[in-house]
């Protein structure tokens, strides 16, 4: 019973990340990361490795919401195969890259980068990138790989799929926005799964204080995560199919720069 009120906590923050990973491609880590980072230190876990917790945790999670979402949009036909064969290699490479990178950061700095990085995006989907289109498709290799090396390393830094950066870039190159969204939810398994593992490595010798976590995971947030979000991913899917694309780029952008804020005020008030 003295862990009912983290379970309560974990299953509502699944229900919620699934629904956005099925409606805006972004794989739920966008919800994950600041609810388990957030959350737990409201449950009154107190730990210099939360933030690494958080992101670990919500890669792992993220992998079998992000197949369900992906599915869903595939069934709709709104995965492109031809960009997920150019943009996929690189975006494998920068995952691993951006472990690395975390294993030697603090929790302090990983607050930042995502706290910045979600706000510059949110940026970007409030100004509408479909007004400056600079190219008619995807940039020549190895441009495209570059690009998915970037986009890989972020994103594990982050905790997210990567879809919140695939999306804009693929919209910058003339790419539909459902298409976008679907096909970035693809991208985003070829981040999170060699992230998770890498996480799960990095942390495994230290002792984090915050029970059930195994290296950087906590397994508790991963099975009570899991269920619910991957029952309402196809239910954001397919609402995300019936919205008007500017309402949906704004919700996107609006919730972006929330969760961006919260995050650096965090960050700064340390």
């Amino acid at each position: 019973m003295m862990y009912a009120p983290m379970g309560a906590f974990l299953l509502a923050i699944g229900a919620l990340a699934g629904f956005m990973a099925g409606l805006l491609g972004i794989g739920g880590g966008l919800i994950l990361v600041p609810g388990i980072y957030f959350g737990m230190g409201l449950l009154g876990y107190d730990s210099p490795h939360l933030m690494h917790i958080a992101i670990g945790t919500s890669l792992a999670s993220i992998l079998p919401t992000g197949l369900s979402s992906a599915r869903a949009h595939w069934k709709r036909g709104a995965v492109d195969l031809v960009i997920l064969r150019q943009i996929v290699p690189g975006t494998l490479c920068g995952s691993i890259l951006g472990v690395l990178t975390a294993a030697q950061s603090s929790g302090e700095g990983l607050k930042f980068v995502f706290g910045f990085a979600v706000l510059l995006v949110a940026i970007l989907m409030f100004i509408d990138p479909r007004r400056y289109q600079f190219m008619d498709g995807l940039p020549r290799q190895p441009w495209t790989f570059l690009v998915g090396v970037f986009i890989g390393i972020l994103a594990a830094l982050m905790g997210i799929a990567g879809a919140l950066l695939c999306v804009p870039f693929l919209v910058l190159c003339k790419t539909p926005l459902h298409t976008s969204i679907g096909t970035s939810s693809a991208i985003g398994l070829s981040v999170s799964a060699p992230a998770a593992i890498g996480f799960l490595m990095i942390g495994f010798a230290e002792v984090t204080g915050v029970p059930f976590t195994f290296g950087y995971i906590n397994l508790l947030a991963f099975a009570f995560i899991i269920p619910l979000s991957i029952l309402m991913a196809p239910l954001g899917a397919k609402l995300s199919h019936s919205l008007n694309v500017n309402v949906l780029r704004r919700v996107f952008a609006v919730f972006m720069t929330i969760i961006a804020f919260k995050m650096l005020y965090s960050a700064l008030a340390i």
